[in-house]
């Protein structure tokens, strides 16, 4: 991440927060940053995604879109008011100018969540070269209202089995290590690990170093939380 844009998620974070949350939240990204560095690397092989596609709740509908135009003033706001908006639009702007699909997931008309998906590249400096049928799979997000109900596994799973019937190839994703959460999730899904990875830039140019490059084993040992995911989305129907 830019200094810039750190500098402004920061100043933005303070407004809303505090002095005081704000130091305690640099401490922690402090802490993080010197002993919890890595990235966790995963990868989906979409030619051996064998699952049928799953049934979404009638209450819940994904939408693709592939320009800003096509991005409502209602979803934007959405996306843009949990942090700083002029950086947000920024981003927003950019990741379509260079090919980003959006993924919305809305439940009834409300905006549940969403996710990123980049075709043949990748939206900033990466590990390694994807190849023209690869896909990165970045930034996805649920709102806290809609959290516990399985809304990202029904968007990834709508995601993955889209990209499959597109063509696309494979499908990489990566999280940092502290972020248990988000590891928690992808052992939800058909992905597998690659490994753990540590970057940097310089001048334009990215240096990687795999810090742990494990056997490529399937994260499916969370049967059980897997299994559960479509039956916690039951609270939709209610």
């Amino acid at each position: 991440m830019a200094i810039s844009t750190s500098i402004s998620r920061l100043t933005s974070y303070c407004t809303r927060h505090g002095l005081g949350a704000t130091f305690r939240r640099a401490g922690l990204a402090a802490r993080r940053a010197l002993f919890s560095s890595r990235m966790v690397v995963f990868y989906c092989d979409l030619g051996r995604l064998t699952a049928a596609p799953p049934n979404i709740p009638s209450s819940l509908k994904v939408e693709r879109l592939r320009n800003y135009a096509s991005l409502s003033q209602q979803d934007l706001q959405e996306m843009t008011s949990f942090w700083n908006p002029k950086q947000a639009h920024r981003n927003i702007r950019e990741r379509f100018e260079k090919g980003a699909s959006l993924w919305l997931i809305k439940s009834g008309d409300k905006l549940a969540g969403y996710s990123w998906t980049l075709r043949g590249n990748t939206i900033a400096p990466y590990y390694f070269l994807l190849g023209e049928d690869d896909v990165q799979l970045f930034d996805f997000y649920v709102f806290a209202k809609f959290r516990g109900r399985a809304i990202l596994w029904f968007l990834v799973a709508d995601i993955l089995h889209s990209l499959r019937d597109e063509g696309a190839a494979r499908v990489f994703g990566d999280v940092a290590e502290w972020n248990q959460p988000s590891l928690s999730f992808y052992k939800m899904t058909p992905f597998r690990r690659l490994g753990f990875v540590r970057s940097f830039t310089i001048f334009g140019h990215t240096f990687v170093s795999w810090v742990k490059n494990e056997p490529m084993e399937e994260i499916q040992t969370a049967t059980k939380r897997r299994d559960k995911a479509p039956a916690l989305a039951k609270s939709h129907e209610r």
